[in-house]
This record gives structure tokens, C-alpha cells and sequence, in this order.
């Protein structure tokens, strides 16, 4: 029988939701169960110091967890680096902009954001961002696979093969990938683009319910490419939109 697998998708600094999640896993599965996080665990809740500080403490401890790299998690560098927030797809789009979250992001630091000049903030945030959590952010992994999923934060290019994508098309991917209906070889888990709950799509999975955006965060099980969602009143099984 093949172990469970629990996956998490994008929390965005809120560890309420967060926590509720570890606790339904642990309730199914036991202190011990393997979890696979998809990335974006910061922007637009307030609590990323203390989910970054909890991630970190989980790999000290060598918790069987594996922490996969959003588009998110590159923002702080990135601005810090750049001194500008204007570094996103969507060059008039700002990271801190309210669509963005970046702003939450640094004021959950205590750094000030409205009203002064990108380089004094970026300045704040090389002084005030623990290079510990920067680090963390730096060397998260990209992908995670067993024999039937491959997980990405935003998916794969179809038709490249598993083993050759980039960066770029794991963290950012969308509308090339959402809309290919071909099958990728493995069941493709990911999360990036919100929806408004988990949704199975045969070739691939959703798993960010937008927990971004005021809704539940939902973690899920699988046994081979089989998956439950864990709710309140415990597993609910997420079927594939052809078979519902």
C-alpha cells in the first residue's frame, strides 16, 4: 500500500490557517506524516516572520516535510537587491501594491512602507529581514516527485519533459499550462493561480483555494494519484471534473 502524501498549498503569511491545516494532517495521518509545501508561504497575511521561523525550526528538526519555492518567495531578495518593487511580469504592477502583498509582507517586520521612496524601505528590509529567513526563501527546492506526481508551485511547459523544466515556468507559469489538457506523464499538483476551491482538472490539480484571499486553507492526501481533501469533518475526495 503506497504511504500517504500530504500537500499544502499557497498559505500567504497566515498561520492560523496554517496551523489548521497541520492540525488535520496530523489528525490523519500522525505526527510523522510526509507534507509537500507549495510555495508562496509569504505576501498578504501578517504573519510570515512566524511561519518563516516555524519552517525553519521543521527543518532543524528534519521533520519529513519538503519546501517547494513560489513566485512569492523570491520578492524579498529580489527587492532588496534591486532597491525598486517594480520588478514583477507586469512591470507597472508594483510588489507592493495590495494585488501584490509585498507591503504586509514588510510591515510584518516593522518596516514602514506608505509614502517613502522603494530604496529607504529595501534599505529597512536588508536591516530588519533576518538573514535566516532570506536564506530559507533563497534555497527553497523547485519540484517534488514520487511515481504518479510531480509538484510545482505553478505547474510545468507542457511538453517539455519533467526532468528539463526551468525555474522561470515552475514559479510563474499559468494560462500555457491551465489550459493544455494533454497528459504530462504524472499528475501535476500545484497551486499559484487562486481559485475559489481546489479543483482536479485530470492532468493536474489546484490546491491554492485562494487562503490569499479570506478563504480555508485545504491540505490534501494522496495515495497514488487518489485525493481527499482534509476538511472539518475529515477527508472529502477531490474528483476529477470529467467524473464528478
Amino acid at each position: 500500500m503506497t504511504n500517504p502524501i500530504y500537500i499544502v498549498g499557497d498559505i500567504h503569511g497566515y498561520m492560523p490557517k496554517l496551523q489548521t491545516a497541520l492540525q488535520r494532517i496530523h489528525a490523519d495521518g500522525g505526527p510523522d506524516a510526509q507534507i509537500v509545501f507549495l510555495g508562496d508561504y509569504i505576501d498578504r497575511g501578517p504573519d510570515a516572520p512566524q511561519i518563516l521561523d516555524f519552517l525553519i525550526e521543521a527543518q532543524t528538526m528534519a521533520r519529513p516535510w519538503t519546501m517547494l519555492k513560489g513566485n512569492h518567495d523570491t520578492f524579498p531578495r529580489r527587492f532588496i537587491e534591486t532597491q525598486s518593487s517594480y520588478f514583477l511580469p507586469s512591470r507597472d504592477l508594483s510588489w507592493l501594491n495590495p494585488k501584490a502583498g509585498g507591503a504586509e509582507f514588510l510591515q510584518s517586520y516593522g518596516i514602514l512602507t506608505e509614502g517613502r521612496p522603494d530604496a529607504d524601505i529595501a534599505l529597512d528590509a536588508a536591516r530588519l529581514i533576518p538573514q535566516a529567513h532570506l536564506n530559507f526563501l533563497d534555497t527553497l527546492q523547485l519540484t517534488f516527485e514520487t511515481e504518479d506526481l510531480f509538484c510545482a508551485h505553478a505547474g510545468i511547459k507542457p511538453g517539455v519533459p519533467l526532468d528539463q523544466q526551468i525555474e522561470q515556468d515552475l514559479i510563474w507559469i499559468r494560462h500555457e499550462f491551465l489550459d493544455d489538457t494533454r497528459d504530462h506523464g504524472k499528475l501535476i499538483v500545484h497551486g499559484h493561480t487562486a481559485v475559489e476551491h481546489p479543483d482536479h482538472a485530470g492532468n493536474r490539480i489546484n490546491l491554492d483555494g485562494g487562503a490569499g484571499f479570506g478563504r480555508p486553507l485545504y491540505p490534501a492526501v494522496f495515495e497514488g494519484k487518489e485525493v481527499c481533501l482534509l476538511k472539518e469533518t475529515g477527508r472529502e475526495p477531490l474528483r476529477a471534473l470529467a467524473n464528478a
